[in-house]
């Protein structure tokens, strides 16, 4: 059995950052991911046209800012780049091809206890450690919802993971299911790319230019009411988009700030979407699919159209429940924290996580700082 000073499971964004904090305090870390690279899901499952939403500086890992020539909304590659050459800077190189099936805190020894499968040799290997982050991230499961039919339909279905291009859809009937912004980009790629779109638009959503996205933060960061930020901003979405119900759109009651501190529900951060449904070439469905027959898709507003493909935007789950043994405070079953923001990343039984605060990178960022801090003064103090 290894034993190390801290586990962190997970290689993304939030692993990365959590290790070069660790590095730059002199702790000894092991990094297990599953699949078989860092950053996977920006890596392998995220479409071509991905780029970050928020301003650079909103969005750089811990003792590394972008360069100044960094583009201020960096394209996926960029990113990428970006985070090898952290990876390489701070000396990262995590164990990959490492399915974690049980982590459990051992009273006795007073260490975690972390069993790992290794894919590519099938064996189970065995790690001890003293402190353990979970840094999976909040986009760890694909989730796609049962839909009555969907086994008989005649064309592609898709979850946004294993959507890379418009390239192939050209003047083909497509269903997007899920407006986030994950849905709005694909819907807007599609759209750019000449196939007859469709976006399943349940829920009530805001609707902010980059600008005004970026003019939130800056109020927020001077610590300016969250609900004197909401007004402007529902003002300024107003003033831009219009009167957004004649496309089947509706507001929120609640502002968009306070929808993302509160639910960790991003507003649409719009990249071109908003003019594509404005003209008609992206068609908004209000209502839920209630069922599939053929290649045909029935709503329960009891209209029917058909698709040749259908692509679910419809977030991720997290499996942590699953593998986390005798954590009651720190992680709810959905794998989010129990604990309240600012106070969320640090458990009992030396258990923390990194990236769950529903902040995206800057919350990341800072959570992998003060668990580096937490950790150190830990270590010192016993020793």
């Amino acid at each position: 059995m290894a034993d190390i000073t801290v586990i962190i499971i997970g290689a993304g964004p939030s692993g990365l950052a959590t290790a070069a904090s660790l590095t730059l305090s002199a702790i000894p870390y092991i990094i297990l991911e599953r699949e078989d690279c860092s950053v996977p899901l920006w890596r392998k499952h995220s479409y071509d046209r991905l780029r970050l939403h928020l301003p650079n500086h909103f969005c750089h890992l811990p003792a590394m800012p972008f360069p100044s020539s960094t583009p201020n909304y960096l394209p996926k590659a960029n990113f990428l780049d970006y985070l090898d050459r952290y990876a390489t800077h701070f000396g990262i190189r995590p164990l990959y091809c490492r399915n974690v099936e049980e982590a459990e805190f051992n009273q006795t020894e007073g260490k975690w206890k972390v069993r790992a499968r290794n894919l590519e040799e099938g064996k189970i290997e065995e790690f001890s450690g003293g402190f353990l982050v979970v840094a999976t991230g909040e986009t760890a499961e694909a989730y796609t919802p049962e839909v009555e039919g969907i086994q008989g339909f005649g064309g592609d279905v898709l979850h946004s993971t294993e959507f890379k291009s418009g390239k192939g859809f050209e003047g083909k009937n497509v269903l997007v299911v899920g407006a986030g912004n994950s849905g709005m980009e694909i819907a807007l790629d599609l759209a750019l790319h000449t196939a007859n779109t469709s976006l399943l638009v349940r829920s009530p959503v805001h609707f902010m230019s980059r600008g005004m996205v970026k003019l939130a933060l800056v109020m927020l960061k001077y610590n300016l009411p969250i609900g004197f930020v909401d007004l402007l901003m529902v003002m300024l979405s107003k003033v831009v988009y219009g009167d957004v119900t004649k496309y089947g759109i509706r507001r929120p009651v609640e502002g968009p700030m306070y929808m993302k501190v509160k639910y960790g529900k991003y507003p649409i951060i719009d990249g071109g979407a908003f003019q594509k449904i404005k003209s008609g070439q992206i068609q908004v469905l209000p209502s839920e699919i209630s069922s599939i027959k053929g290649n045909n898709v029935l709503f329960k507003n009891g209209k029917t159209y058909p698709f040749d493909s259908i692509i679910f935007c419809t977030g991720f789950k997290r499996s942590t429940n699953l593998w986390l043994k005798g954590d009651e405070y720190l992680l709810n079953d959905d794998g989010l924290p129990k604990p309240s923001y600012p106070n969320h990343w640090k458990g009992k039984n030396s258990l923390y996580c990194v990236g769950l605060s529903r902040r995206g990178l800057y919350g990341a960022n800072l959570d992998a700082q003060n668990v580096a801090k937490d950790i150190s003064s830990q270590i010192y103090k016993c020793g």
